[in-house]
């Protein structure tokens, strides 16, 4: 039976505007239309009354790790869990993106490959849970951001080798297809969370970096690079990678790349924000704690810059990271308000420019054709934006999951 759907407020996240008092009609796992809602209703379609609600599409988080939770057991992982205990929690991070609302997640990096492993169990109806785009691992260099820093000594089959070569990385990434990823991840830069590592020293050559992309674009993927670091950054975009992820450190050379270039970046306020906020009384490493602040201190120039230029920015959270745990990452929208986004901006970052992202075609919007992924919320966010914490109700491909 068709669904009807009465939305006392509909986005359209292609205009970026709301209209009142819609119908949306799905047949099966698709929007069959999208109408001025009728005095009469359908007889032969289910209703489903969400008039008094802001409605929108489904969500979609463009930086996920499914495999962590944000609580300190995750600083043990590496060395402890079992690629089983990891992958369960996977499934159930992604239970609670969807009852959030993210319809759809890309997991920018897992070891053993549990982000594709969940990304087919939910895909076949095993789980209920987001979409998910997946990355395989990270591709790393020796010592870099995501290479585990254990003594010499130890090993581990689930962490992938890192790569110290052009001819290294494109096996890599050959690698990764091979296993069934989405799209290829590498680590252009240090990071705030690995040992060892400087937070703006690029990691991956330039060649390197091309040689990833190079494979990426023989197989029709795209290509996201962790880059805190400034000159990271814009050797990443001139190597034609897709998303920056983080990009923390810009400087103007860095936007007009992005704008040439035509790169998304993907800031992930929340992740730095919850280490600095929260990371004392988690008891993080200093270290970790005064990596975060380096880069905190220039993310919102650079963000504000692009927005007036206008970089491309999508919307992704690092959920798993330290006290950003799955379910609770729309605390971002709040955050990127904060840094100059305007709500509009904000709710199509994470709808029509994270479809556009991802390739997408059947994301991102209310529309005819489209999946019916579908969220809502009690309240007008473009009014609080605070209201995007509390979804009220989830529909995924036609299934309701959260009324």
């Amino acid at each position: 039976m068709k669904k009807a759907i009465k939305c006392g407020k509909l986005f359209d996240s292609e205009k970026g505007t709301v209209s009142e008092n819609m119908l949306v009609v799905v047949d099966g796992k698709d929007i069959a239309e999208v109408v001025a809602c009728p005095e009469v209703l359908p007889a032969d379609c289910e209703v489903i009354d969400l008039s008094d609600s802001f409605v929108m599409p489904g969500l979609i988080d463009a930086h996920v790790h499914l495999s962590s939770t944000g609580t300190n057991a995750d600083l043990t992982n590496s060395t402890h869990a079992l690629v089983g205990d990891l992958a369960l929690r996977a499934v159930v991070n992604a239970r609670l993106d969807l009852e959030a609302g993210f319809t759809t997640v890309r997991d920018c990096g897992s070891s053993g490959f549990i982000n594709i492993s969940a990304r087919k169990a939910i895909a076949s109806g095993l789980f209920p849970g987001a979409r998910i785009y997946a990355s395989g691992g990270g591709i790393s260099s020796t010592g870099g951001h995501g290479d585990l820093h254990l003594n010499p000594y130890m090993s581990s089959s689930l962490a992938a080798p890192p790569v110290d070569s052009p001819f290294e990385a494109r096996r890599a990434a050959r690698y990764n297809i091979k296993h069934g990823a989405d799209f290829l991840k590498c680590m252009a830069t240090g990071g705030v969370m690995s040992q060892g590592t400087t937070l703006g020293a690029q990691q991956l050559t330039v060649d390197e970096l091309e040689a990833i992309v190079e494979i990426a674009n023989m197989y029709g993927v795209h290509t996201a690079a962790h880059a805190h670091g400034t000159e990271g950054i814009k050797n990443a975009a001139r190597a034609g990678i897709t998303s920056i992820e983080h990009g923390m450190m810009l400087d103007e050379e860095a936007i007009e790349i992005f704008l040439e270039k035509g790169t998304y970046q993907t800031p992930t306020i929340i992740a730095a924000e919850r280490i600095i906020v929260c990371g004392p009384e988690m008891g993080l490493a200093g270290w970790m704690i005064d990596k975060a602040k380096q880069a905190y201190e220039r993310h919102e120039w650079g963000i504000r810059e692009g927005l007036r230029l206008g970089v491309k920015h999508s919307f992704g959270t690092d959920s798993g990271t330290p006290s950003n745990p799955h379910g609770k990452q729309a605390y971002e929208f709040e955050l990127m308000v904060k840094f100059g986004f305007s709500p509009v901006q904000a709710l199509q970052a994470a709808t029509k420019t994270n479809a556009e992202l991802l390739r997408a075609d059947k994301l991102g919007a209310v529309a005819p054709g489209k999946f019916a992924d579908i969220a809502a919320f009690k309240g007008n966010p473009l009014e609080d934006i605070r209201v995007m914490k509390e979804c009220a109700f989830v529909m995924k491909e036609g299934v309701v999951y959260k009324s």
